[in-house]
């Protein structure tokens, strides 16, 4: 095993998804401690400490297990590079338009990936418009989430359209842009990027009809399914199509690509999740797994992208 240094494990954050990051920081610290890491747990309560507090805890590369905004937009990407600090995952950029569901569409279509068809609102404008390179044909029923969102936070299934103003208002609260989108029938399936592969596909059956927060974090009636039962040919196509998502968002080391397949074996980009959970239960570990890579091992192999960018530093 390669020297690694002291590895700074960024956690909490400022966003809606403060708990679940925590959880994950706390999976991933413990990881690297028992692969034998000195490691530096920081939870992150203040921007603007929060360079000093890095360099004071004397790490030699950061590990990003921050979610939502501020952790997986960028913003932190840019401040640890403005301040010559390694750190894993995607760049600013693509932590950026992978943020933005609006923006990543556009580029997923550009590549010929299917996307939801949906309309895009503004609380600036209060009016109903939509994005030059989407559809606004949209029926009932609908997904109505914020557009810089995780963790299906602030997301609802409309069924009527008397509970619609009620969706948006919620959306509202997280994203100044909210997203209307056609409600697609099939299967959820997510694929997690590793070194830029993808991996074992995973099929996501809740215990209900709709994959949301509590489907996520409190049922214990969610399923999944790993490696997905799918014929061979959607099986192929559905990492392709994960692929095709990564690369051309410009992701790199490592990610998590939702989906839905339809029943025709078309698979349907939702989002790429650049800093997806890294808890021993979430989905890109699941998926680690059944390749054969244990939690450990994982967090090893996401550590070393900052290494890598160490290196190019010092040179």
């Amino acid at each position: 095993m390669r020297k690694f240094g002291r590895i700074g494990v960024l956690m909490g954050g400022l966003s809606s998804e403060r708990d679940v990051s925590l959880k994950s920081g706390k999976a991933v610290a413990y990881a690297l401690k028992k692969a034998g890491i000195d490691v530096a747990a920081i939870d992150v309560t203040d921007i603007n400490s929060l360079i000093n507090d890095i360099k004071n805890a004397h790490v030699d590369i950061v590990f990003i297990a921050l979610h939502g905004k501020f952790g997986e937009d960028g913003t932190i990407q840019g401040m640890l590079e403005e301040n010559g600090i390694p750190y894993t995952g995607s760049g600013v950029s693509a932590s950026r338009v992978a943020m933005d569901k609006v923006r990543s569409r556009e580029l997923f279509q550009k590549e010929g990936l299917s996307v939801p068809r949906c309309i895009v609102l503004n609380s600036h404008s209060q009016k109903r418009g939509r994005h030059t390179c989407l559809s606004s044909d949209v029926c009932l029923p609908y997904i109505v989430k914020p557009s810089s969102q995780g963790s299906s936070i602030g997301l609802s299934l409309v069924e009527t359209e008397d509970k619609l103003k009620k969706a948006i208002d919620l959306a509202y609260k997280y994203d100044d842009t909210v997203i209307v989108e056609e409600y697609i029938s099939g299967k959820e399936v997510t694929v997690a990027i590793l070194n830029d592969k993808p991996l074992p596909v995973i099929n996501i059956v809740p215990g209900r009809r709709f994959y949301d927060y509590n489907a996520k974090y409190k049922s214990n009636s969610t399923r999944y399914i790993c490696p997905a039962n799918l014929g061979r040919r959607e099986y192929k196509r559905v990492q392709e199509s994960a692929l095709i998502a990564h690369k051309c968002l410009g992701c790199k080391s490592f990610s998590r690509v939702d989906m839905i397949l339809k029943e025709d074996g078309t698979p349907v980009v939702l989002e790429v999740n650049t800093i997806p959970g890294l808890t021993s239960k979430s989905l890109l570990p699941k998926a680690a797994k059944a390749a054969g890579i244990s939690f450990e091992k994982l967090c090893l192999v996401i550590a070393r992208s900052a290494e890598t960018y160490a290196e190019k530093i010092k040179k």
